[in-house]
């Protein structure tokens, strides 16, 4: 096969990928922002801290960042064969979205522009 075949570079693409378990959701409607305080606090934390801080933290983006723990975990177990109990967070991060636009009628026939911002947001574990 020539040097620069597609299947061979298929198969080194295959190679260098992660195998760390993970999960991702994607358009989640909470900010980057507010997404990061959450994430912030289970950085590096061991998954059974994170989901007890997670369960009792009074912000939205700490549910959506629940289910995408619980779903990191299963993955860990049913795909890498992974103990529930020697898993942590090794990474999380929200990355910008889309942005819906919206407009508020205000008086005097002016209008405010209201945006909803939308975030990526990525959990990645490993084991102790």
């Amino acid at each position: 096969m020539a040097k620069g075949h597609r299947s061979q570079i298929k198969r080194e693409r295959n190679e260098q990928k992660d195998t760390r378990p993970s999960a991702k959701i994607s358009y989640a409607r909470v900010s980057v922002q507010k997404a990061c305080y959450v994430l912030d606090a289970i950085r590096g934390k061991d998954v059974q801290t994170a989901l007890g801080i997670l369960a009792y933290n009074p912000r939205y983006a700490s549910s959506v960042i629940e289910k995408l723990l619980k779903s990191a975990i299963a993955n860990a177990e049913n795909n890498n064969g992974m103990s529930a109990e020697n898993l942590y967070i090794e990474e999380c991060y929200a990355n910008k979205g889309p942005t819906m636009k919206r407009i508020r009628p205000r008086a005097q026939g002016r209008a405010y522009r209201i945006e909803k911002r939308m975030s990526h947001i990525t959990i990645v574990l490993n084991e102790r």
